[in-house]
């Protein structure tokens, strides 16, 4: 039997109460690990980082149950209401994979927030155009997304290789800067 997969929480700002709904829901198919962190972006009031151990893809939300994930929407916003119209939330969503994608929701506006939380899924319809390894740069390990609410929809972000970071411009990747390690 193999061990179960494991998933982590990173927050600040969050009540108890509002990680424990959470976690309930991820806790029927992870084995879940949290963590309080110190506020590290004085933008935000709270955040949350959520690391699943899985690919974004049709297979995960076969797995991982659609009405379950609805459910994880519904908490995700449900933290931007009780928190007002201010730029109090910034939410991560990473998923493992070559490359690891991930999404981070930080929308101001309650509306575009729950518009960017219901619309995450439907990035998997052009996932395979996305990462095309014919259009990314090499080496990519992780594909960022951010909720672009001037066209009401998902865009690419940021890549990252090993050694540098591109950023998505148009209908091309350029390099902004070099990452020393």
């Amino acid at each position: 039997m193999s061990e179960p997969l494991e998933t982590k929480l990173e927050y600040y700002g969050i009540s108890p109460w509002e990680i424990e709904v959470l976690y309930g829901f991820l806790n029927s198919r992870f084995t879940v690990l949290q963590e309080e962190i110190e506020n590290n972006d004085e933008n935000f009031v709270s955040f949350l980082d959520i690391d699943i151990p899985l690919e974004f893809n049709e297979a995960f939300f076969k797995w991982f149950d659609f009405k379950r994930w609805e459910k994880v929407k519904d908490v995700l916003k449900e933290y931007k209401r009780r928190r007002g119209s201010r730029n109090a939330l910034k939410i991560k969503i990473n998923f493992a994979g070559n490359p690891k994608i991930v999404f981070i929701v930080d929308v101001v506006d309650r509306q575009w927030f729950n518009n960017a939380v219901e619309k995450m899924d439907f990035v998997i319809e052009l996932l395979p155009h996305h990462i095309d390894p014919q259009k990314l740069p090499q080496g990519i390990r992780e594909i960022n997304y951010k909720f672009d609410v001037e066209s009401v929809r998902w865009r690419l972000d940021k890549a990252k290789s090993k050694d540098n970071e591109f950023t998505f411009t148009g209908d091309n990747w350029k390099k902004i800067q070099k990452n020393i390690d």
